[in-house]
C-alpha cells in the first residue's frame, strides 16, 4: 500500500490500473485546478472519490459538495463511493463506474 493510501483506495486501485477495467485508463491522484482527484479517467471525464470518516463532518460534506459543483462545470462527472462500499461490495462500485461509462458513450 502507498503512503498516505486507505485500504480502499488501494483495493479499487488493484481494479482500474493498467486498464483492468474494460481497457479504461485511470490516472490515481490526477490534478484538476485545485483539486486532487483520488482517481480519474480523461477519456470519459470522470472522477472517482473515495471518502473515508473525514467527510463526515458538515464542513467536509460543503467543501466536497462545493468541489463537486466546481468539477462538474468543468465537465467532470464525479463518482463517490466510502470506504465501507469499496471493501464490502466491490463489483457493484464496478458496475456503477461503468454504468457511467455506458451513459457518457451514448
Amino acid at each position: 500500500m502507498r503512503k498516505n493510501q486507505t485500504e480502499a483506495e488501494t483495493l479499487l486501485w488493484n481494479e482500474l490500473r493498467s486498464r483492468r477495467l474494460v481497457g479504461l485508463k485511470f490516472r490515481r491522484q490526477h490534478p484538476v485546478k485545485d483539486f486532487v482527484l483520488d482517481f480519474y479517467c480523461h477519456e470519459y471525464y470522470l472522477g472517482i472519490e473515495i471518502d473515508g470518516s473525514v467527510h463526515l463532518s458538515e464542513e467536509a460534506k460543503e467543501y466536497d459538495l462545493n468541489r463537486t459543483v466546481v468539477l462538474e462545470e468543468l465537465g467532470i462527472t464525479i463518482l463517490r463511493f466510502k470506504n465501507e462500499e469499496i471493501r464490502d461490495n466491490l463489483s457493484c462500485v464496478k458496475t456503477e463506474i461503468l454504468k457511467v461509462v455506458s451513459q457518457k458513450r451514448s
